[in-house]
């Protein structure tokens, strides 16, 4: 017989059908039974006589298969429920659970969730979340496919760090050293130059960073797109505000039961993000909110200054900052002047999502910027022999999946939006 989803239920109304998935709770009376069961498309009601199970078999998150009769219903889950003809034990839970699956709020702390993470993710808010971060990632693959943009698979384990510095984790390779990527910048703009023109990814970047914070990770998943025959970044913060505007609206449509059962309201993008240079963000910090520390880049707490202004000024959860100074940009960012760079970063909800920018296209421009950023250009020379055979103009961005996904939800930390984290102080599970 074959196994009918709960949510497909509906359309077996007094047939009998095969359902199984996870013992969700259980209300044990004189004569009957009233099991919830869980599958992944939701729950259902099962009413079973005593006669056809055994106290010990009525352990939660066991998993079991049922045969039984769709019957109407009144009851809080559905308009049916199950009459069970038939009870099978797939796999007994054969331990004290460490945490509570089946009440409606987890509330256990960050630890407790990641040190029984599988089990974390049966509850339904939590699985929630992912739920919705597949349909981000969906979303921003649509869209960018029906640019003309296609998808590649970069290496992630490099010879050099694309972004320069120590923060890459070494390893051994055979008789030589490697490191895992960074970013697949380098891979990207020789992908545009191959001839592709437009490229995304959507893959998992490593950071050697010795950050512990709600907003840092060590491994997380970028979302990353490059293309060519751009005029400037304009072009780029263009063709991410329609992004974002297409994954926005993709949500609203798909994703209304976890929204709703988040408590959530999407962010709206009324017309343009608003876009203020980096000089910009740094006298209206220094002239609204009295902070006069910052000079070259925007801390945690410029960020979040920057995206209260944006909101309260602009009515706008987005904001493009551009012009990075060139001392803080990567090598194969296009400068702008002698100080400034054609870059951006879009703040969300008082965090940084998405940096990106145009890139240099000249070689020798290319070759002059690696030596001003103190790096030795024969290091990096696989990239940059390519540049000598002819290049468009180009530019891209990456976004952190991760990010996004908190700024959208209302979560607190990065890690509540990381299937299995990879922090400063963990590697299993």
């Amino acid at each position: 017989m074959k196994r009918i989803l709960i949510n497909k239920l509906n359309n077996y109304l007094n047939q009998e059908v095969k359902i199984e998935g996870w013992i969700h709770r259980i209300r044990v009376l004189k004569s009957i039974t009233f099991l919830i069961l869980r599958d992944r498309t939701g729950l259902v009601q099962c009413v079973i006589d005593n006669n056809l199970i055994k106290p010990d078999d009525m352990k939660l998150e066991s998993v079991i298969s049922i045969i039984g009769k769709v019957k109407e219903s009144n009851n809080k889950l559905n308009n049916f429920e199950i009459e069970v003809i038939n009870f099978e034990i797939i796999s007994k839970c054969k331990e004290e659970l460490p945490i509570e699956i089946n009440k409606e709020d987890l509330n256990i702390n960050l630890v407790t969730m990641l040190n029984n993470r599988v089990l974390s993710l049966r509850h339904e808010k939590i699985n929630a979340i992912f739920k919705v971060q597949n349909v981000i990632v969906n979303g921003f693959r649509e869209y960018l496919i029906s640019e003309g943009f296609t998808e590649i698979f970069t290496p992630k384990l490099v010879a050099e760090g694309a972004e320069g510095g120590t923060e890459v984790f070494e390893v051994k390779y055979f008789e030589n050293k490697a490191y895992l990527a960074q970013s697949p910048q380098f891979y990207k703009q020789m992908m545009v130059l191959s001839g592709f023109e437009r490229v995304f990814e959507v893959g998992h970047v490593y950071r050697a960073e010795q950050h512990d914070t709600n907003r840092h990770l060590n491994e997380y998943v970028s979302m990353d797109l490059e293309f060519g025959f751009i005029e400037n970044e304009e072009d780029i913060m263009n063709l991410e505000e329609e992004l974002l505007k297409f994954i926005i609206n993709k949500l609203e449509k798909e994703t209304q039961i976890y929204l709703k059962l988040l408590n959530i309201e999407l962010p709206k993008i009324n017309g343009s993000i608003p876009r203020i240079k980096f000089s910009e963000a740094i006298d209206i910090l220094r002239k609204e909110y009295n902070k006069t520390n910052l000079d070259k880049d925007l801390d945690p707490e410029g960020e979040k200054l920057i995206c209260e202004y944006a909101k309260e000024k602009l009515d706008s959860d987005f904001i493009f900052v551009t012009h990075y100074p060139r001392s803080k940009r990567p090598m194969y960012t296009m400068p702008c002047g002698e100080n400034e760079t054609h870059s951006f970063d879009l703040l969300f909800r008082g965090i940084e999502i998405t940096t990106g920018g145009q890139r240099i296209h000249d070689y020798e421009m290319l070759i002059n910027n690696i030596k001003y950023k103190g790096l030795c250009p024969k290091n990096y020379e696989s990239y940059t022999e390519v540049f000598k055979y002819g290049v468009p103009t180009h530019g891209g961005l990456a976004i952190g999946l991760e990010r996004i996904v908190i700024k959208i939800l209302g979560l607190e930390n990065v890690r509540e939006a990381t299937l299995i984290t990879r922090d400063r102080h963990r590697l299993i599970p």
